[in-house]
């Protein structure tokens, strides 16, 4: 069954045919030391598990994984996975650092637009945006300028949590609720890590009460591989996926009781074998 790959005006959010459709891909950083030895052979295997799509977190200097990024997407191609979503970033620059970065962010935009991805997600911070107001107000700032150049390329801004957005807390709220407070929801959309959220103490079905529509992709994780710690309960989540906006699921392991291509092959079964995950 298509999707239909369409963006809103303002590049709001992602738009499937069906509400229940959703694409299941691969963080490759799951496979991080495959991914170095053998670029080739562990996307043809993460494509012969069954992923639809790979989101990368291999980019630097114009390339993904060394690779030019047209010839990158070929080799998705090649293993029958599109190439739809990348991790990368930098920490938050001073001001005399601001024209670095952002002809940094040029290069980046480019290289990714070459190869035409849906999405880019910053996955971290630095101590400053948990150090004040004031700090996370400049990573604010600096997201929405970010998002205002990915959206001039058709492409999608977020940003990916870890646990500590939710256990800094500033003037009573935490850190994540000043994020989504103060970065335009057109030039910034939010990748909600359904473990680290669970890991720092909150409730995503909370967030998506409050802040409908902003969490535009899911990151799947457990302690090892899914379903291994039985402390996730990830259907709650995906039967909230209209209210959160999610439109696509994305699965990370970064804890393994096997080698890591079977730890995430372990995974995507554990999911298929749940009746509110559609494959598509």
């Amino acid at each position: 069954m298509a999707i239909a790959l369409l963006m809103a005006v303002g590049f709001s959010s992602f738009k499937s045919d069906k509400k229940k459709d959703i694409f299941i891909g691969l963080q490759l950083w799951s496979v991080k030391d495959d991914m170095q030895k053998d670029v080739p052979g562990t996307l043809a295997a993460v494509g012969e598990m069954g992923y639809k799509f790979v989101e990368t977190a291999g980019y630097g200097d114009g390339k993904i994984y060394g690779l030019d990024p047209v010839e990158f997407k070929k080799l998705c191609k090649k293993s029958g996975l599109q190439f739809l979503g990348a991790h990368t970033g930098q920490a938050v620059p001073s001001k005399e650092k601001w024209d670095e970065t952002m002809k940094w962010w040029d290069t980046c935009i480019a290289a990714h637009k070459a190869a035409g991805v849906k999405w880019i997600v910053q996955p971290f911070m630095d101590n400053v945006g948990y150090e004040s107001l004031e700090g996370i107000t400049r990573y604010c700032e600096y997201f929405n300028a970010v998002g205002e150049k990915c959206n001039a390329a058709g492409i999608r801004f977020g940003y990916h949590n870890h646990d500590k957005e939710f256990t800094t807390v500033f003037e009573g709220k935490p850190v994540y609720d000043w994020m989504l407070e103060l970065t335009d929801p057109e030039k910034v959309m939010f990748q909600l890590d359904l473990y680290w959220i669970d890991h720092g103490g909150k409730n995503a079905l909370d967030y998506f009460a409050q802040y409908p529509g902003r969490f535009e992709l899911y990151h799947i994780k457990d302690e090892k591989e899914l379903g291994e710690s039985g402390k996730m309960d990830f259907k709650p989540t995906f039967e909230k996926r209209a209210q959160s906006g999610a439109k696509y699921g994305i699965v990370e392991v970064e804890g393994y009781n096997f080698e890591p291509l079977e730890s995430c092959k372990k995974s995507l079964e554990y999911l298929k074998a749940q009746d509110y995950v559609d494959f598509h």
